[in-house]
């Protein structure tokens, strides 16, 4: 009779493209890059709060590049991956939830000013994007999080 349980503890390969939380590692990329673009072609106006958009989207984009080429590679398969998989996207979650509240409030400040010029209002556009995808990496983070955390809590 097969075994029910597979010696891989974590997906290498290709296969991470077709395991469900790992399937989140493209649409991270692409948003977790879109909030990066979109706050950087803005004026980093108060210089606090958007730093730490900054810095939480170049983080998260450039530990999910190095996380992703783990587990193309197969590095990942000891029994410590799993539960760093869970920790490392819980943190990520708790990030960019500090940071898209961040810039929400920004840029809800900036749509406060009775007048807009016209570069003021292309930044307050281009902020009001940075804040949708910010919460939508924020969603993705949550669900690779939570899956990650389902497929530990299996394994």
């Amino acid at each position: 009779m097969a075994s029910t349980t597979s010696g891989d503890v974590l997906p290498t390969g290709c296969r991470i493209f077709t395991s469900v939380p790992d399937i989140f590692f493209l649409p991270e990329f692409v948003i977790g890059g879109l909030v990066w673009i979109l706050v950087a072609s803005t004026r980093v106006v108060p210089d606090n709060p958007l730093g730490w958009v900054m810095f939480v989207s170049v983080f998260c984009f450039v530990f999910t590049t190095l996380w992703f080429f783990i587990f193309i590679c197969g590095a990942n398969q000891s029994s410590v991956w799993p539960s760093l998989d869970v920790g490392y996207h819980f943190v990520a979650v708790v990030f960019y939830l500090s940071a898209s509240v961040d810039l929400a409030y920004i840029t809800f400040l900036w749509g406060q000013v009775s007048f807009l010029s016209a570069a003021d209002l292309k930044t307050f556009r281009l902020d009001i994007a940075a804040v949708v995808m910010s919460f939508v990496a924020t969603l993705l983070y949550f669900l690779h999080a939570i899956f990650s955390a389902i497929r530990w809590k299996r394994s």
